[in-house]
């Protein structure tokens, strides 16, 4: 169970900061005012960038900042993929953060990539209220902007993260794997 909190619908403070992302700020929040069931692309690399990472190991993303870490900022699902919202710049500094954490050398299924979206990309976003799971892609917000500048973690919160969730998901032992084939004698009852 993650101790983040249960956050859907998006606050009119927290419209307003997505909205400010975008070129023309109030046609966006007068689609909104008239579609507040529509879901909005905007620009990354200024207001925000995001981190996207597939649903599961992005959760566990998620419960290591609610858990362990000073928490997160907005975070969406969408097609599959958790999209957490970061400090701008984090698009740009992460790729070199995760390759001198070696983390592309090992890939399995604990450790997925990240996508990066900074300046010159640009995300998809929920509706504002609610969002329906069940529609195609699934778009919803699992943390809802709520203030007209909320934290939004940077490079390094995002990467102590992603570290702490591939190592939560991977048994590491120091010793090699057994033998399932070989032959295994009691040696305490000798004489």
């Amino acid at each position: 169970m993650s101790s983040a909190p249960n956050v859907t619908s998006v606050t009119t403070a927290g419209a307003a900061w997505l909205a400010s992302a975008g070129t023309y700020p109030r046609s966006t929040l007068a689609l909104w005012e008239e579609r507040p069931q529509a879901p909005v692309v905007l620009p990354c690399g200024t207001v925000f960038d995001v981190v996207s990472a597939p649903v599961v190991f992005g959760r566990r993303m998620l419960d290591r900042l609610w858990a362990e870490g000073p928490g997160s900022g907005p975070v969406a699902a969408h097609r599959g993929r958790l999209l957490l919202f970061a400090a701008p710049g984090t698009a740009q500094r992460l790729p070199s953060l995760l390759a001198w954490e070696e983390w592309g050398s090992h890939r399995t299924d604990a450790v997925p990539p990240l996508l990066c979206h900074g300046t010159g990309d640009a995300v998809t976003v929920p509706a504002l209220y609610g969002g329906d799971p069940s529609a195609p892609g699934g778009s919803r917000w699992l943390v809802a902007p709520d203030t007209r500048h909320p934290w939004l973690p940077g490079p390094e919160v995002v990467l102590w993260a992603a570290v702490r969730a591939a190592r939560a998901a991977v048994r590491i032992s120091i010793f090699p794997p057994a033998d399932q084939d070989a032959n295994v004698y009691d040696v305490s009852r000798r004489r």
